[in-house]
């Protein structure tokens, strides 16, 4: 359901683990009586990090860890009482994990909190969790915006070693040129590097405006906009339309949902290795 986004007061809630030591003879079986417990592979791909066969191959591979010792097959573990990790990150079996998609409007800043006092993103979901912006858009700038309280996928969606695509619709001044456009692909020298766009393509256009869509994997600050200036053409406005598998072009500006834990699972399984 999409919601109307609104101001909120957050609280600083975390929720703690208890660990057990899986150590001892009874290994197979962690954190409660076994009435309590489930199969390891189970609970990881509940979490949304992978499937249920690629969780059991990433517990075959020795990636996973239940209460910091190495996991096997078979194991099974109480979710609520142990901390399991995949390649050293916390995978979300906690339940105050919330994930939210938020179609953020011009003027409003991607962070948490703002010494200039302006409209926040965090401003506008209402939850008493802690939530944070994944990566940005800048205040000039609208479209879609995951925000979370799960730092494994944060960190995940915004490691540049996993490339994750963004696509963005840009309108710009002017008529783009086939060389212009191809700049965008072969790549520009920005102040702070080389920014490329996976891909480029021209969606409409008129004799003074060009509508773009681009393809993404950094995001660096205000990249899309210098790199538009960096070839001739000022930017009209900038809507992002997805980030890696996750789209909605139902969701009007202003307006949230919470992210279904098939979409959770598809970001998870975009930026496994």
């Amino acid at each position: 359901m999409c919601r109307r986004a609104r101001s909120s007061k957050h609280s600083k809630k975390r929720s703690v683990l208890t660990v057990s030591d899986p150590s001892g003879p009874d290994a197979a079986e962690v954190g409660g009586a076994e009435s309590d417990t489930e199969k390891l592979q189970k609970v990881i791909a509940r979490s949304g990090v992978a499937s249920r066969r690629r969780s059991e191959m990433l517990i075959e591979e020795r990636r996973v860890t239940v209460d910091g010792v190495v996991a096997h097959v078979g194991m099974r573990v109480n979710p609520s009482e142990v901390t399991v990790e995949v390649d050293g990150a916390v995978i979300p079996v906690d339940p105050t994990f919330e994930y939210y998609l938020l179609n953020k409007p011009v003027g409003v800043v991607s962070t948490a909190e703002d010494p200039q006092g302006r409209e926040t993103v965090v401003n506008l979901i209402p939850t008493e969790q802690r939530i944070y912006p994944v990566g940005r858009l800048d205040q000039d700038s609208a479209g879609l915006l995951i925000l979370t309280n799960d730092g494994a996928l944060t960190a995940r969606l915004t490691h540049p070693r996993y490339n994750l695509p963004k696509v963005y619709n840009v309108l710009v001044q002017g008529s783009v040129s086939g060389s212009a456009l191809n700049r965008f692909t072969s790549g520009i020298e920005l102040d702070d590097g080389l920014a490329v766009a996976q891909a480029a393509r021209v969606v409409d256009r008129s004799s003074s405006q060009t509508m773009l869509e681009l393809v993404l994997t950094e995001g660096r600050n205000r990249e899309v906009r210098r790199m538009a200036e960096a070839v001739g053409h000022e930017v009209v406005s900038l809507f992002r339309i997805a980030i890696g598998p996750i789209r909605d072009g139902g969701l009007r500006s202003g307006m949230w949902r919470k992210l279904t834990s098939d979409e959770v699972r598809s970001l998870y399984e975009a930026t496994d290795d």
